[in-house]
C-alpha cells in the first residue's frame, strides 16, 4: 500500500476491497497483529458494516493473531528470567566467536562422543525461538564445555552447575512454545480444532508453573500468565 500508513487509510482500503469481493455481510473475524493503528482500523470498520450481519454483532470480529500473541507471552517471561541464561548465552559467544574456536569445540565433542550433530548458534534475543535453539543445543554440549573449561584459561564465562540446571528448566519450559509456534505458524493453517487444544495447554502449563521450587520459574510464570490473561482469559 502507498503512503500514508495511517488508519484511515488502512481501513478505507481494506473495506473497499471487502465490499468489491461482496464478502463484508459473510465476515466471521479478521486476524491481525496487535498494535493500536490494527486495533483502530478495526473499530473504524466496525463502524461501516452492519453490526446485524455479523457473528454475534461483530463482538469477535477482531481476532488477534495467535503467534504474535505467543511471542509477546514468550518475551515477557524471558526478561524476568534473563540474566539465568547469559553465562550459557556468553559461552557459545565465546566458541563461535571464530572459526579456530569452533573447530575445536568440534574436536572435543568428537572426542567426548557427543552425539548431538547440531552447531551452536548464538541467539537473537529479539527473537525468543532463537533462544530456545541456542539453549537446547548448548545443554547437549555440557559436558563439551565442561572439558574446554579445563584446557582454556581465556574461557571464564563456564556456567555453574546450578546455571546448567536452570537453563534446562527453561528451555524444558520453552519448548511447549516453540512447539505451538510452529503449528500456528505453519503452512497448513491450524483451524479452531488445533488452536484451542493447544491455547488450552498452555494455560495449563502456565499454571502447574506456580508450584515450582524455583522462585524464578514462578516469577515467570506469573509474567507469562499475566499477559496470556490479557488477550486469552475469559
Amino acid at each position: 500500500m502507498p503512503s500514508p500508513h495511517t488508519k484511515e487509510v488502512f481501513s478505507d482500503v481494506l473495506l473497499q476491497t471487502l465490499l468489491e469481493w461482496n464478502i463484508d455481510r459473510k465476515l466471521s473475524t479478521m486476524t491481525v497483529d496487535n498494535c493500536s493503528t490494527n486495533d483502530a482500523v478495526i473499530n473504524i470498520i466496525l463502524d461501516k458494516l452492519q453490526c446485524s450481519t455479523l457473528v454475534m454483532r461483530g463482538s469477535m470480529l477482531h481476532m488477534r493473531c495467535a503467534t504474535h500473541v505467543l511471542n509477546l507471552i514468550v518475551q515477557d517471561g524471558l526478561n524476568v528470567i534473563g540474566s539465568c541464561i547469559e553465562k550459557v548465552r556468553e559461552s557459545v559467544g565465546f566458541w563461535t566467536g571464530s572459526t579456530k574456536r569452533r573447530q575445536r569445540f568440534t574436536d572435543t565433542a568428537r572426542q567426548l562422543h557427543v552425539e548431538c550433530t547440531k552447531e551452536l548458534a548464538l541467539d537473537c534475543k529479539t527473537h525468543w525461538n532463537s533462544t530456545y535453539l541456542m539453549l537446547s543445543i548448548a545443554i547437549e554440549y555440557r559436558d563439551v564445555f565442561f572439558r574446554l573449561s579445563q584446557r582454556e584459561s581465556s574461557y571464564k564465562c563456564i556456567p555453574k552447575e546450578e546455571e546448567w540446571e536452570m537453563a534446562s528448566s527453561i528451555c524444558e519450559r520453552l519448548a511447549l512454545f516453540y512447539k505451538v509456534t510452529k503449528l500456528f505458524s505453519g503452512t497448513s493453517y491450524p483451524t479452531a480444532n488445533l488452536f484451542f487444544p493447544n491455547v488450552c495447554e498452555i494455560k495449563i502449563a502456565l499454571n502447574s508453573w506456580f508450584t515450582s521450587p524455583s522462585d524464578i520459574i514462578r516469577s515467570m510464570a506469573f509474567k507469562m500468565l499475566e499477559k496470556f490473561d490479557c488477550y486469552w482469559n475469559v
